[in-house]
């Protein structure tokens, strides 16, 4: 018994002095209710967004070959970044003119964001929104679905906020 309870305690302290070693800083992030971070930075972004609890649905994160990294979880979470300066304006002018797809309202409408009702054959969201990280500016904007059904208001209320609340890495102590 008295070997056991040597051997534990050299493994415990073992582990205590292996975890407080290294340069790297641990981040603390809480997030939201129903919600956890996803660290990006292994896709090259040096930040964390916001993504529904992946329990229920399934994490899918793409790389595409023209620059955008797309997470999706389920069908009610699909959301484009792309590394861009962007422009508000040219979008609003963009969404005010599609023939197809009819601008009915901005729901959200700030400097560099923005949320707007649109129909077809029913109404839809989608959001517009740029955020600065360090040196780079990313755009984030929700994906329409591949089946083609529209993303209800609160869906893309809740990856607007995802998109508005990312957390910068933070960089290790030199």
């Amino acid at each position: 018994m008295k070997k056991l309870i040597t051997l534990l305690s050299a493994f415990t302290l073992a582990l205590v002095i292996t975890s407080c070693g290294g340069n790297e800083t641990k981040q603390n992030i809480e997030a939201p209710a129903g919600m956890l971070a996803l660290d990006l930075s292994k896709y090259g972004k040096q930040f964390s967004i916001f993504v529904p609890d992946t329990t229920a649905s399934k994490l899918e994160v793409t790389e595409q070959s023209w620059g955008a990294l797309e997470i999706k979880v389920g069908k009610t979470f699909q959301l484009s970044i792309t590394e861009d300066p962007g422009d508000i304006e040219l979008r609003k002018s963009d969404i005010k003119s599609n023939d197809v797809n009819i601008f009915k309202s901005f729901v959200v409408e700030e400097p560099l964001t923005i949320m707007w009702e649109s129909e077809i054959t029913k109404p839809e969201y989608h959001f517009y929104s740029i955020q600065k990280v360090g040196a780079n500016t990313y755009v984030f904007e929700d994906i329409v679905p591949a089946d083609g059904t529209p993303l209800s208001k609160e869906a893309v209320q809740k990856m607007l906020d995802s998109a508005k609340k990312i957390v910068e890495k933070q960089k290790p102590d030199a």
